[in-house]
């Protein structure tokens, strides 16, 4: 008899071999439950600060705590067979120095069993990856519209067009000389992000930036329709489960209030019959 060989899951290693290959499925996770959907068909599970406005309804990603990312990390990576985790470091939790970020970044891997985290920021933030990542942490790096930097920035705006362009394309060399093994690019514009996609040698994962990326990534929330406060213009939705789950809801108070639920079938008899 021959035994099956448990599935390996993906590492930083085979993430960076799959550049300019068949183009990477990442999707933002926080729970168990979701995890497990993501994991039969994606090749990582981003653990977004995301989580702060789509199950926190924080009004930014901001006031996200380091304790945050753990409880959710933990819940999906407990999810993940086959799917790569990575977990967002929040705002506050690396931007001091490379010692506080190796302090933190060692604190989630350690805590969840993730191999990965991510870190916003461009060439302001290579000496923190190059530290990281030569004392055994792997980072996905991310530039262009940096949520955390949403006051700085001026709101949730395109990054890149004309007289930007050069800094966002230094900011992606520059993660990528300082051992980054990929790099989200959002809200970039297309004909610059398939330029930086075209130069770098790690995989670019696209959220807004074009389909030339070697990669997409979606919150979970917005492509499944849950998520309706807002709609950015790259989100397509591949189902209105929110519409959905309000019409259950509205009907089962309807039945409880007409007395319709619970019927017969769902109760207990005061007697066993012999």
């Amino acid at each position: 008899m021959s035994a099956t060989a448990p599935t390996r899951p993906v590492l930083p290693p085979d993430i960076k071999a799959r550049k300019g290959g068949v183009p990477l499925v990442v999707l933002t996770a926080y729970t168990t439950p979701m995890a497990r959907l993501v994991d039969a068909h994606c090749d990582i599970a981003l653990v977004g600060d995301s989580v702060g406005m789509v199950l926190h309804g924080m009004p930014s990603t901001i006031g996200v705590t380091l304790e945050m990312m753990i409880l959710h990390g933990r819940a999906v990576v407990r999810g993940l067979s086959k799917a790569m985790a990575v977990i967002d470091m929040p705002f506050g939790s690396y931007e001091e120095g490379p010692a506080q970020a190796y302090r933190n970044a060692a604190r989630l891997m350690a805590e969840t069993g993730a191999p990965a985290v991510k870190l916003e920021g461009g060439q302001h933030m290579a000496e923190t990856i190059a530290f990281l990542t030569a004392r055994g942490v792997p980072v996905m790096a991310h530039v262009g519209l940096t949520p955390q930097s949403v006051n700085t920035l001026g709101g949730y705006k395109v990054v890149g067009r004309e007289d930007e362009a050069a800094k966002v394309l230094a900011d992606a060399r520059a993660c990528e000389a300082a051992g980054a093994f990929s790099i989200v690019l959002e809200k970039v514009p297309v004909g610059l992000a398939a330029r930086i996609t075209a130069e770098l040698t790690i995989p670019t994962i696209g959220i807004g930036a074009g389909v030339d990326c070697d990669g997409q990534v979606l919150v979970i929330d917005d492509m499944l329709g849950m998520f309706t406060a807002f709609r950015p213009k790259f989100v397509k939705r591949y189902a209105e489960l929110g519409q959905a789950a309000d019409q259950a809801i509205a009907a089962y108070a309807d039945e409880v209030r007409s007395r319709a639920f619970p019927g017969p079938e769902h109760g207990f008899a005061d007697q066993v019959k012999s």
